[in-house]
């Protein structure tokens, strides 16, 4: 056997530097486990000032409990990376459990360090939902008014932010209406995705799921019950919406509303080349032609079209059994049009002419009918399978971004030409989406184009592995990624965003970041709320705040 090769040597190294970086940064200042089962914080040694707000804790009247023992599992998410265990886990039963909790705290003032994160569905993907020593509340416990709808000229369902959007959904449906606009999982609670967006591919046509509310009710920072919306509490109801609970935690929700269809017909096609994949996508986002367009890069995939026979049928059979996609890199349009049986004959027609105007491979076109269910649940499916073979429950490096349109051609000339060549761990999604359908009163963040793609790398790794599959080669992955982004200064944003700095942070809000942080002081003085999102530190706002304000003082004068 010869020797490993200089650049081998170069890439190992790179991997362990990049571990230690990852190490260093996230244990020191917070004992936090990368990647591991065990959470590095033992109970048994909680410093006096942790362990003396903890039992101050039985002072609240509480319709819920807590739990002190057992609670390794609020130390875990989806992303299954990062491992901080919490001191206790709060169930409520009521709102007034939160509110009175929150409340508690805000009162102990800097004589607690205690912090408090929301958990709804555990699909954070870097501990966003956890809090060190701190408080995670079990939103999924919350108890109160069931479901909700309203009929009306503007419908639309009331539900606790801990509810399941599956569950929404089979909800409405007995009245015959559902929400606009969705996340390709519907496992997610409420309070989640809208404390990021909520993004899938009906965004273009309704914005994210944050432009579709009229109404909320949160829990801030001082344990405040407050109910918001566009015309009441209008500075709350917008910094929530996308806020990475930092002003408080969604507690109701009252979510627009439309006639849901019956039926679906789902399509899918492939394209070689990236110029006529996106000219197509941008295309089909300016007609409002379907209600559902998105997009996949599929990087040499063996018998490609033959697993799609399970799901779809081929348009031209024969064609399609002679398509070769190993060695390739496509690019898949993934596109849908909801009907009803009666407009069956006018939809077919309606998606004939439709597709006449595209320009993809005309043997890989595919075509299915499936129910409106079982096309906005068509993840699950693939959950089950997973999770029977092990594979869900494993590291989720996911890096998800927004990249401007006139941007997008140079970013996948690098990315899917020179750093993805081989293959990819998980699918990679892609496509546009209108910014004139997203309120820019929100927290979210995006590019400044008009249009922008989400492009999302939802990569998974496998246990143990040291190779292309392993944690450490995708993180690393992820990390040339966001290095071109930045060296070719793209204008990318991103999504589900997750910094290692304040000035990171900073720099992501851009000229949001005055008005993020005046309504962090307003709504949550102290920092107690969504610790793990790692923007500000207990305590330490207002001497942010304060250095702030000497700092405008001084240039006044």
């Amino acid at each position: 056997m010869g020797s490993p090769s200089s650049a081998s040597i170069r890439q190992n190294n790179l991997l362990f530097l990049i571990f230690i970086m990852i190490f260093f940064f996230y244990y020191i200042p917070d004992k936090i486990s990368l990647c591991s089962n065990q959470s590095s914080v033992n109970p048994s040694v909680i410093p006096y000032k942790i362990s003396s707000s903890i039992s101050s804790l039985e002072t609240p009247k509480l319709d819920g409990y807590f739990s002190f023992d057992d609670i390794d599992y609020a130390a875990k998410d989806f992303g299954n990376m990062y491992h901080v265990l919490p001191s206790a886990v709060l169930h409520p039963k009521s709102v007034s459990d939160i509110s009175n909790t929150i409340k508690h705290i805000f009162k102990m003032g800097s004589t607690s360090q205690l912090t408090v994160a929301a958990r709804g569905h555990s699909h954070s993907l870097q501990g966003q939902a956890q809090a060190h020593q701190g408080i995670v509340i079990n939103m999924e416990s919350l108890q109160g008014p069931k479901l909700q709808v309203h009929t009306g000229e503007q419908p639309y369902v009331d539900a606790s932010g801990g509810e399941l959007w599956i569950n929404i959904l089979h909800e409405t449906l007995k009245y015959g209406l559902a929400p606009k606009s969705w996340t390709d999982y519907l496992h997610l609670t409420v309070g989640g995705t809208l404390s990021n967006a909520g993004i899938s591919g009906q965004a273009f046509k309704h914005g994210p799921q944050i432009n579709n509310i009229y109404q909320l009710e949160v829990v801030t920072g001082k344990g405040e019950v407050v109910t918001c919306s566009e015309k009441q509490n209008v500075e709350l109801f917008y910094g929530v919406l996308g806020g990475l609970g930092q002003f408080g935690i969604i507690t109701r929700a009252k979510i627009s509303l439309e006639p849901a269809p019956k039926k679906v017909k789902w399509i899918r096609a492939l394209y070689d080349e990236f110029s006529k994949f996106s000219n197509d996508q941008e295309h089909l986002i300016s007609k409002n032609s379907f209600d559902y367009i998105e997009g996949l890069v599929i990087i040499n995939r063996t018998g490609l079209l033959n697993n799609w026979r399970s799901s779809f049928n081929p348009k031209e059979p024969l064609q399609a059994s002679q398509f070769i996609s190993e060695g390739k890199i496509l690019y898949c349009l993934e596109i849908a049009k909801y009907f009803n049986p009666n407009e069956s004959d006018v939809m077919s027609q309606e998606t004939e002419s439709l597709l006449s105007e595209l320009s993809y491979i005309p043997s890989t076109l595919f075509l299915s009918e499936v129910s409106y269910v079982e096309f906005l649940d068509r993840v699950h499916q693939s959950e089950i399978k997973l999770r029977a073979k092990g594979l869900w429950e494993i590291p989720h490096p996911w890096l998800n971004l927004l990249i401007p349109k006139n941007k997008i051609f140079e970013f996948a000339q690098e990315v899917f030409g020179n750093i993805l060549t081989d293959n990819s761990n998980g699918p990679i999604l892609i496509y546009p989406v209108n910014k004139s359908k997203w309120d820019n009163r929100t927290s979210l963040v995006t590019p400044e184009e008009d249009t922008f793609y989400l492009v999302a790398f939802l990569s998974s790794a496998m246990p143990s592995s040291t190779g292309r599959d392993g944690l450490f080669h995708i993180l690393a992955q992820n990390k040339r990624i966001l290095g071109f982004c930045s060296s070719a200064s793209l204008g990318a944003k991103q999504y589900l965003p997750h910094y290692s700095t304040q000035e990171e942070w900073q720099a992501h809000f851009g000229p949001k970041w005055e008005v993020f942080v005046a309504r962090k002081s307003t709504y949550d003085p102290m920092a107690i709320l969504a610790p793990g999102q790692r923007i500000f530190r207990r305590n330490n706002l207002h001497m942010m705040l304060a250095s702030r304000s000497r700092l405008i003082s001084g240039k006044e004068s």
